[in-house]
């Protein structure tokens, strides 16, 4: 499990994909947030830009991201 630890409030979903590695580029987390392959605390996310908070849980291509303050 990667955990990312928040700078600020948030951080936002397709930008935590890149921080973790999960995805190489905003495009790539684009097309993955778009196609439903990626949840966020176990539901199916489908905007970029969600906003991630302390505790939030990000699944996709059976690796996990946990966000953290």
């Amino acid at each position: 499990m990667e955990i990312i630890k928040l700078r600020e409030d948030y951080i936002k979903l397709g930008q935590a994909l890149k921080a973790a590695g999960l995805v190489q580029s905003g495009v790539d987390a684009k097309y993955a947030i778009e196609d439903g392959l990626v949840t966020v605390n176990g539901e199916t996310a489908f905007q970029r830009g969600k906003k991630l908070v302390d505790g939030d849980v990000v699944s996709y291509d059976g690796q996990t991201i946990k966000i953290t303050k």
